[in-house]
């Protein structure tokens, strides 16, 4: 697929956002920064520290970022690649940030008194509430396990609403908002969890999702994007690109030049300039995609 090169010289950028003046707000998680691209030149929003990973403009107008804590960083075959928890890693949390003046505040960092291990994708639905996956840290001999959890942007509640899965990453909301889909990076699996009410898993599936579909071979599965026709879009590591799920299970790939093929979302007035972070080679690209993406519930 035909792409222009937004920005280069990126950290390890994920996150992106397009924004309604045409830039596109994302993080660039080596550098621990939220950061505004426009064609050819850059400026941080806001330095974080830790890992800032997944992003989503709030229903106030803030972006809110799920934190991993930080990575140790290394390169293979001439790409940047997260190495693991970094030494000074606590623990993950919840971000508010201002955009207009940068300042930044934590919303949450446990859930039941656990501490959130690696939070890292996040969607606003239309209640103006979110969804967020912790994909948990690896670290030497051992690794947390991930979950689905759903919350309130004012910090006063949150709920972990299925646990117990090897690597969930990217989330999104159907556009009927019936069904939450997760990727799964490990197991390059896409789950779907059907919902009763806003926040509220069908009690049919006793706390746990169903399988979509899961890719042959290592294919693991990144953030993703959801298409205006209901379609799954997920960056896909190694086999470098988006490969798209219809909510059957049917799919086909995109490929982009970066194994590390990592975020996609979607902007621009008719919802087809499709925005893809390439974080090996820490590129922006913009591509015209064959289909309108859903437009988010809030932008700023």
């Amino acid at each position: 697929m035909d792409f222009d090169v937004i920005a280069q010289g990126l950290q390890f950028p994920e996150g992106p956002i397009a924004m309604q003046d045409g830039s596109v707000v994302l993080v660039e998680i080596a550098r621990g920064t939220l950061t505004r691209a426009w064609n050819g030149r850059t400026e941080v929003v806001a330095y974080l520290g830790g890992g800032p990973n997944g992003a989503a403009i709030g229903p106030d107008g803030a972006v809110y970022v799920c934190n991993n804590g930080g990575f140790e960083w290394r390169q293979r075959n001439g790409l940047l690649v997260p190495s693991g928890a970094a030494r000074d890693y606590t623990t993950g949390r919840i971000e508010r940030v201002n955009l207009a003046t940068g300042s930044f505040e934590c919303v949450y960092d446990s859930v039941n008194g656990n501490h959130l291990c690696g939070p890292n994708d996040i969607v606003f639905d239309r209640q103006g509430n979110f969804w967020f996956t912790d994909l948990g840290k690896r670290f030497a001999r051992h690794r947390d396990i991930s979950g689905l959890y759903h919350a309130k942007p004012d910090g006063s509640s949150i709920t972990e609403v299925s646990y117990g899965y090897l690597s969930l990453n990217g989330v999104g909301l159907s556009p009927d908002e019936k069904t939450v889909y997760c990727n799964e990076s490990d197991t390059g699996r896409l789950w779907a969890f059907d919902l009763i009410a806003p926040g509220v898993l069908d009690p049919a599936r006793e706390g746990r999702g169903r399988v979509v579909c899961t890719l042959p071979g290592h294919q693991p599965l990144d953030s993703l994007a959801v298409e205006a026709n209901g379609n799954i879009c997920s960056a896909t590591i190694s086999n470098g690109g988006i490969t798209i799920f219809s909510p059957t299970g049917e799919y086909e790939h995109v490929a982009f030049p970066d194994a590390f093929t990592t975020n996609i979302c979607f902007g621009g007035p008719d919802m087809r300039d499709a925005y893809i972070t390439l974080s090996g080679t820490g590129t922006l690209v913009k591509a015209r995609w064959p289909r309108p993406g859903l437009t988010l519930n809030f932008n700023a």
